[in-house]
């Protein structure tokens, strides 16, 4: 870096983290088999079911997301098993592959990257395949910024034999998301998303009706046990060594959550996403999904810029750091995160720093239109909220 510059984390996963959980897990290491912490493991265990808004047990494994995504895998089917899997993006693909590799039957609802899967299209497969035992879905698809409706999906698998799986690493904590209100039977999120922590930490919660699937799954498991965990939960401890500073870092994010309570942090998210998604508009830019998640703003970027250029850019040179696209997006998108220690204020910087490398890039913006946009957004919440 040539000058001073402020680092910015604005990729969608890690995310910044709040100063207070990052000293109290600079703290000196404590063990996790000594009765006060248990104590905590209590405390983190009853707000973890406040953010899930279930009344079922959440468990927790040291492991990215993709750790929970295989215990759901490990613990709801066995071998042969059909399951249906909405694959949109690069985590949609993960599903199908967890699938293939623990021998199960995956159907694929294959959609171009970017758009959100139809309820009708989930229903009619599932009509014409009604042995299906899960459909297996993201609630916002990170490489690409879709939502999909979870909700109504939801509905579709109530009355079936048949589970829904939603990975929510980057939903959860994000936009509503009620586990038991709407029928939903696994829900899976991660530490380095909208809970603010490094990664090392994924969760899981299974319904009623998941729980009884689990108790006829016969595909292997050991770390990935439930079962296992479950007996723990009930001693107040856990199977295996957990990841003890994270826990002490995610039990002062979680009082933070309970404190700020659920309604005002979705709807902080939403002005944050409304803000962006205005600017974009304001500097003629498009926004890539079709229907973008609360949780980041995916842009197209116009032809002749030489996105990876940009991106080092800003990252080498001013110290905000945007994360690209995947795969056959790379060069073609720029992902700018809402999620993680980040007040209204800091997306003005986001959308500042994006002006001015596009115009030192090759496409001319007019400078300040994009923050004026966004300004306008959060002025009109702060007008509305406090005044």
């Amino acid at each position: 870096m040539e000058f001073l510059a402020k680092k910015y984390l604005f990729t969608p996963g890690p995310v910044p983290v709040p100063p207070k959980a990052l000293l109290t897990m600079a703290q000196p290491m404590t063990h996790h088999r000594l009765p006060e912490f248990s104590e905590i493991l209590k405390e983190i265990r009853e707000n973890l079911k406040y953010l899930f808004q279930t009344k079922n047990n959440v468990y927790f494994f040291a492991s990215s997301g993709t750790g929970a995504m295989e215990a759901a895998i490990l613990n709801l089917f066995s071998p042969g098993d059909k399951v249906l899997v909405v694959s949109a993006g690069k985590f949609g693909q993960r599903w199908f592959e967890l699938a293939k590799t623990f021998g199960l039957n995956p159907l694929v609802i294959d959609l171009p990257w970017g758009k959100a899967v139809k309820p009708e299209q989930v229903e009619e497969v599932l009509n014409s395949h009604p042995d299906i035992k899960g459909v297996l879905l993201q609630a916002c698809e990170t490489s690409t910024g879709v939502k999909h409706p979870v909700k109504e999906i939801a509905q579709l698998t109530k009355n079936r034999e048949t589970v829904i799986v939603v990975d929510a690493i980057t939903g959860l904590g994000v936009f509503d998301l009620p586990m038991d209100e709407w029928g939903i039977d696994v829900v899976i999120t991660g530490s380095q998303k909208a809970l603010s922590l490094p990664p090392g930490l994924s969760f899981i919660a299974f319904s009623e009706k998941a729980e009884k699937f689990s108790e006829k799954s016969t595909l292997p498991k050991y770390y990935f046990s439930l079962k296992k965990e479950k007996k723990a939960y009930e001693k107040d401890t856990t199977s295996f060594t957990p990841a003890v500073s994270l826990l002490l870092g995610l039990r002062v994010v979680l009082q933070r959550i309970k404190e700020i309570g659920l309604k005002a942090l979705f709807e902080h998210y939403q002005v944050q996403a409304n803000a962006c998604r205005e600017a974009v508009k304001a500097l003629g830019l498009k926004i890539f999904p079709e229907v973008p998640s609360e949780s980041l703003t995916v842009i197209e970027v116009p032809e002749g810029v030489k996105t990876g250029e940009l991106i080092n850019f800003l990252k080498n040179k001013l110290g905000i750091i945007f994360a690209g696209g995947q795969d056959h997006l790379k060069g073609k998108i720029i992902r700018i995160t809402h999620m993680g220690d980040q007040s209204l204020f800091d997306l003005l910087v986001a959308i500042s720093a994006l002006e001015v490398g596009l115009n030192l890039f090759g496409y001319q913006v007019e400078l300040g239109a994009g923050v004026k946009a966004a300004e306008k957004v959060i002025f009109e919440h702060l007008k509305h909220r406090y005044f």
